[in-house]
C-alpha cells in the first residue's frame, strides 16, 4: 500500500485492451447520461413566455421571437452537449492512456525485479519452487482495487495492520487461460538447468583432472589401536581416493619398525601388524611412490594412530574373604574390582571376555562373562570334577584345561586329560586323544594366534594339534616341559629330555640350540618369548644346590642380556612374563617366602604375592601391585 494518507485512491488498472475500451465505454455512457439529466433540468426550470402580459397588437411578432429564443436555446444547448461529450471523449481517452501507461511500466517494473531477483539469487543452481495452493474464493462484483507499487518504505504501523488484517488472497486466473509469462518461465528454467548441469560437467572434468595431476591421496584410514596392542593380526587399511597400481610391499614403511606384511589391491592397501603394538605410541605409515592405476604423477601416502594406554587384569585372593579379579591401570591408582568369589582359582582374559575358573564343594566350575564381570553364563564341563591350567585362544575362539574326574582311583576316572571347547558354550567340550586314547597332559599351551595345541603327556611325548582341522596328532619327538611359543613365529621353546633347549619350528619340525645369552646368566628354570627376545628366570644356587639368589633377565634376539628383578634367597620368583608386545614385564615375586604361608587352594599360592611391572626398554620398575595371575602371561604360575 501507498504510505501517502492523502493521494486518492487509483482504480485497478485494466491489462488487457477489451477490458480498457469497455471502461471507456462504460465512463463515455455515464457522462452522457449526467449531461442529459443536466439539460432536462435546464429545460424544466426555464420560465415560461407569460402571453398575458404582451400587448395585443403584437402577436406575431411575439411568436416569432419565443421561437427564435427557442431555437437559440436548442441550438446552445447542443453545442453544450457536443462540447461536453467532446470532454468527455477526451477525458476517457486520456484516462485509458494513462492506465496503459500505468500498466507498461508495472511490466516494466516487475520485469527489472525478476531479472534483478535472478541475478543475485544464491546458490546458483535453481532450486524447484513448491506450488502455491490458494483457497478459493467468491469475487466480489465491484472492482477490486489495488494500491500501486510503491518504493517507499513500509512504516511500522502498516506492518502491524498487514498482520493483523492480513489482504485477501488474489483470485485465482480463470480455467484454460495461461498466465502470459509461463513460457518464458519454462524456457529460462530450461536454458539455467543446461548452464548449470554444463557447469558441474566442466568442474568434474576439472576436478578429475586436478586428481590426475596430484596424483592419489588418503580418502579414508580404518584401525583398532585398542585391538593392536593385545593382539597380533591387526590391519590397518588405508583406502586412496582412486585405484592404485601394483604396491610393492617394500614400498611401504612403519614407524617405529614393527614387522608387518602388505595387502593391496584396488584403491586399498592394508597392512597387517604381526605382534601386538606398544601401548601409548604414534605409528606412522608410509607408501612410497604411490601412482593410480592410470598412471599420474607419484605421491607417498602418509598416515598416523596413536595407541591407548594399557590395562592388565590382577588376581587377589583372600584368605579371610573373598577372592577378586581387578582390572588395573600400570600405575595402580585406578584399580577397578570386576568380579569376586569365595574361591577363585584362575582366570583367562581376552580383548572381549574374561574365563573364570572357581571352586566349590562340588568341584570346579568355570565361568565365562564380559571384561566388566557382568553376563556371566557357566561352561560345560566333561562331568563332576576339577579343572585347571586354563588358556584361551582367541583367534580360535576356545578355552581349553585340564580336568580329572572328582571320583578317580587307580582304575576309574579321567586325570589330567586336556579338553577344549567353544567360548560361546555351543557344542560339547572335546577331550584330545592319542593313537584313540583320551591322553593324560602333563604339560600344555595354545599356540598364538591359532587354534593349535602344544602339549606333552605322561610319556614324555610332544605332540600338536590343529583343533580347527581334522587333520589329527602330529608327533614332534620327546620332551621335558614346555617353556613358551613365540607370538607371530610358530615357534616353541622346549626342553628335551636330555636337557637341551631348543627353538622348535611347529610347521616343519626344524630345531636349532637356544642360543646362549652375553653375559651367560646359566640354565634357565623358565623361559618366556616376547616380540624381539625373551625373559629368562634363572636360579643361583651354591655347591650343595641350595638357591642363594634369582633373577629375570631380558635377553634380545641378539643375545645380549640385561637383568630386571633380582631376589635374595629369602624370596621367589614364580613367574614372569612380558607384556603382549615385549614393551613391559610382569614379574610375580613370593617375599619372606619362610613365612608366607600357602593358602590351600587347588592351585596353591603363597598368600602373600606381589606382581612388579617393568619397563623392558630402561629396565625401570614401574609399580609393584598386590596380587599374580597378571592377563599378560599365557598361564598361571607354576610353582
Amino acid at each position: 500500500m501507498s504510505t501517502d494518507d492523502e493521494r486518492p485512491e487509483v482504480p485497478a488498472v485494466p491489462r488487457t485492451r477489451a477490458e480498457m475500451r469497455a471502461a471507456r465505454e462504460a465512463a463515455e455512457a455515464a457522462e452522457a447520461e449526467r449531461i442529459d439529466r443536466a439539460v432536462a433540468s435546464a429545460d424544466h426550470v426555464a420560465p415560461p413566455v407569460d402571453q398575458g402580459t404582451q400587448p395585443a397588437a403584437q402577436p406575431a411578432a411575439g411568436a416569432e421571437d419565443a421561437a427564435a429564443r427557442e431555437a437559440a436555446a436548442r441550438e446552445a444547448a447542443a453545442r453544450e452537449a457536443a462540447a461536453r461529450e467532446a470532454a468527455v471523449r477526451e477525458a476517457g481517452d486520456r484516462e485509458v492512456a494513462e492506465q496503459e501507461a500505468a500498466a507498461r511500466k508495472m511490466a516494466a517494473f516487475e520485469a527489472a525485479a525478476r531479472e534483478d531477483a535472478e541475478a543475485t539469487a544464491l546458490p546458483p543452481v535453481p532450486l524447484a519452487t513448491e506450488p502455491v495452493f490458494v483457497g478459493a474464493a467468491p469475487i466480489s462484483a465491484d472492482p477490486i482495487s489495488a494500491d500501486p507499487i510503491s518504493a517507499d518504505p513500509i512504516s511500522a504501523a502498516e506492518a502491524e495492520t498487514a498482520e493483523e488484517f492480513p489482504a485477501p488472497p488474489a483470485p485465482r486466473a480463470p480455467v484454460g487461460r495461461e498466465a502470459p509469462h509461463t513460457p518464458v518461465s519454462r524456457r529460462r528454467f530450461a536454458l539455467t538447468l543446461v548452464a548449470v548441469l554444463g557447469v558441474l560437467v566442466v568442474v568434474g572434468t576439472g576436478l578429475g583432472i586436478a586428481s590426475l595431476l596430484q596424483g592419489p591421496r588418503i580418502s579414508d584410514v580404518q584401525v583398532n589401536a585398542a585391538q593392536a596392542i593385545e593382539s597380533s593380526g591387526s590391519r590397518v587399511i588405508l583406502t586412496a581416493n582412486q585405484a592404485l597400481a601394483d604396491i610393492d610391499p617394500a614400498q611401504v614403511t612403519v614407524e617405529p619398525a614393527v614387522p608387518f606384511t602388505v595387502d593391496a589391491s584396488g584403491r586399498g592397501v592394508g597392512v597387517r601388524f604381526t605382534v601386538p603394538l606398544d601401548d601409548s605410541t604414534e605409528y606412522t605409515i608410509r607408501v612410497a611412490d604411490a601412482v593410480g592405476a592410470g598412471g599420474g604423477p607419484k605421491t607417498t601416502l602418509t598416515t598416523s594412530f596413536t595407541t591407548p594406554p594399557s590395562n592388565i587384569f590382577l588376581l587377589r585372593r583372600d584368605v579371610e574373604g573373598k577372592d577378586k579379579i581387578f582390572l588395573t591401570d600400570l600405575s595402580g591408582e585406578k584399580a577397578v574390582p570386576v568380579f569376586e568369589h569365595d574361591k577363585i582359582n584362575d582366570f583367562r582374559a581376552t580383548s572381549t571376555k574374561l574365563v573364570v575358573a572357581v571352586e566349590e564343594d562340588e568341584g570346579s566350575r568355570l565361568l565365562v562373562m564380559d571384561r566388566d564381570g557382568k553376563n556371566p553364563r557357566e561352561l560345560k564341563l566333561p562331568g563332576d570334577g576339577y579343572v585347571g591350567a586354563i588358556q584361551v585362544s582367541e583367534r580360535g575362539g576356545l578355552v581349553g584345561y585340564s580336568y580329572s574326574d572328582k571320583e578317580l582311583s587307580d582304575t576309574e576316572g579321567r586325570a589330567s586329560v586336556l579338553v577344549t571347547q567353544s567360548l560361546t558354550g555351543d557344542g560339547d567340550p572335546q577331550i584330545i586323544e592319542v593313537a584313540g586314547a583320551e591322553a593324560s597332559v602333563f604339560v600344555w599351551q595354545f599356540v598364538p594366534d591359532s587354534a593349535a595345541v602344544l602339549f606333552i603327556d605322561f610319556d614324555g611325548a610332544l605332540s600338536l594339534v590343529d583343533r580347527s582341522t581334522d587333520a589329527g596328532v602330529q608327533a614332534l619327538g620327546l620332551a621335558a616341559t614346555i617353556q613358551g611359543i613365540s607370538r607371530g613365529t610358530y615357534t616353541a621353546i622346549v626342553e628335551r629330555l636330555d636337557g637341551a633347549v631348543v627353538e622348535l619350528n611347529l610347521a616343519d619340525g626344524s630345531e636349532q640350540p637356544l642360543a646362549a645369552s652375553d653375559p651367560d646368566y646359566g640354565i634357565a628354570s623358565s623361559i618366556t618369548p616376547f616380540p624381539g627376545g625373551t625373559l629368562r628366570h634363572v636360579v643361583a644356587r651354591d655347591d650343595e644346590g641350595l638357591p642363594i639368589g634369582q633373577v629375570v633377565v631380558r635377553v634380545d634376539d641378539d643375545g645380549a642380556a640385561t637383568p630386571l628383578v633380582e631376589v635374595g634367597s629369602t624370596d621367589s620368583i614364580l613367574q614372569a612374563c612380558a607384556s603382549p608386545s615385549g614393551q613391559y614385564a610382569a614379574v610375580v615375586v613370593a617375599p619372606d617366602l619362610a613365612n608366607n604361608a600357602y593358602d590351600g587352594m587347588l592351585l596353591p599360592l603363597p598368600e602373600n604375592v606381589e606382581t612388579h611391572l617393568i619397563d623392558m626398554a630402561s629396565g625401570k620398575e614401574i609399580v609393584a601391585l598386590t596380587g599374580f595371575d597378571a592377563s599378560w602371561c599365557q598361564t598361571a604360575p607354576r610353582f
